[in-house]
């Protein structure tokens, strides 16, 4: 009985045949060609973060609204209705915080003058802190007068021609969320015609939507407690414009880790005209004690469960999203994470193993990651492979003859 002689010999030249072929390139240079792209890809993004931001922006306002369309869809309401009623949100709620925003803007640069008494007072102490702390008294008056009224009007003033100098890209995004409401009844065909050849890429776009808005949900009930405890103690103090604050607060939440830096530092000002050194520091102990403590260590926790990034993770993405994208980046990046995460490791089953790199130790459901089931074309296991529900029965034992 013949024996095969070639099929032996076909699988060792394949195999070193695929084993040149993948030792073709080296690894160190292929490392050095995905850094270079990595780094023009960054460049690319800085360089166009004028038009990524508003984007981004504008997209995460249409995710988190997006469920009221889905339910007045189900509920058989014409396409147009749906358009309709989410314009009627998105711009009532920026029309309302707009409002709000230039109203105690408006009442803090009236304000100001009535404490010019109180900031001359604060300059020569401070010069004579200064001197008495062994600096030159002209380098002292020099360093207290730079802090004078005047300059602290012309910085408000700055603010405001930088607000109206914005009303370019305000404009800007709110075309955009016109077009992508008005886009968003496709969404649902779109993602089927996906679909059809890119399955994983549909579960990941739908991940990503669905971290989106848990994320915003959680992020926008911690920053609503915390905007409601720092306004009641700010007017148990007694300082001015406590819904500004407020309303500062809960915006600056939005920033992971270290927004509550940013909103403590005009009511720590006010209150340091106001009251003293003695007001400005119980100002800044209590935003301690309230926003550190729920943003650093409340929100955290429950943040991680609900998109799956650990805290390490979200706060290097607010650096470098704040770097690349500038002001807007800081409040996109756990979005711009998650995107970035359902683009590149999500929509490839092999790359899940990054997860384990960056996850919060959680599925963002709040239980263990379970593995999602083989999509046909996406199976590994080849046609020999045993049913799990049978025994393995191993080969018997061959035969040898007796020895004489």
């Amino acid at each position: 009985m013949s024996t095969p002689t070639e099929a032996p010999d076909a699988g060792p030249r394949a195999g070193s045949s695929s084993r040149r072929t993948a030792a073709g390139v080296p690894r160190a240079l292929m490392l050095l060609l995905g850094a270079a792209a990595i780094v023009i890809t960054i460049a690319g993004l800085q360089a166009g973060a004028w038009l990524i931001a508003p984007i981004l922006l504008a997209l995460v306002v249409v995710i988190a609204v997006s469920p009221i369309q889905g339910w007045m869809r189900r509920r058989g309401l014409p396409a147009w209705s749906t358009v309709l009623a989410l314009l009627v949100v998105i711009f009532g709620v920026i029309l309302g915080l707009v409002w709000v925003l230039l109203a105690s803007v408006g009442q803090l640069v009236a304000l100001l003058p009535q404490y010019a008494d109180r900031i001359q007072q604060l300059t020569a102490s401070v010069s004579t802190a200064l001197t008495r702390a062994g600096f030159d008294p002209a380098q002292a008056r020099q360093t207290a007068s730079s802090a004078d009224l005047g300059q602290i009007l012309g910085a408000v003033g700055g603010v405001l021609s930088g607000l109206s100098g914005a009303l370019t890209s305000i404009v800007f995004i709110l075309a955009l969320l016109l077009f992508l409401v008005a886009e968003a009844n496709g969404t649902a065909r779109r993602l089927d015609d996906i679909g059809a050849d890119r399955p994983h890429m549909v579960s990941a776009l739908q991940g990503f939507a669905r971290g989106t808005r848990r994320y915003l949900v959680v992020t926008a009930v911690f920053g609503l407690i915390v905007a409601v405890l720092d306004s009641i103690a700010l007017a148990i103090m007694g300082i001015p414009l406590v819904v500004l604050w407020g309303l500062l607060s809960f915006i600056t939440n939005f920033i992971p880790n270290i927004g509550f830096v940013i909103g403590v530092i005009p009511p720590a000002v006010l209150g340091l005209l106001i009251g003293g050194w003695q007001t400005g520091l119980a100002v800044v102990g209590v935003y301690i004690i309230l926003n550190a403590l729920v943003q650093s260590v409340i929100q955290p926790r429950f943040t991680g469960d609900a998109v799956g990034l650990s805290t390490v993770v979200t706060f290097v993405a607010l650096l470098f999203w704040a770097w690349v994208l500038g002001p807007l980046g800081a409040l996109l990046a756990i979005p711009a994470t998650l995107l970035i995460k359902a683009v590149l490791v999500d929509c490839d089953p092999s790359a899940r193993w990054v997860e384990a790199l960056i996850g919060s130790g959680s599925s963002p459901s709040g239980g263990t990651h379970r593995a999602e089931p083989d999509v046909a074309g996406d199976r590994t296991d080849g046609p020999d492979r045993e049913p799990a529900d049978e025994p393995v029965i191993p080969p018997p034992a061959p035969r040898t003859a007796p020895v004489t």
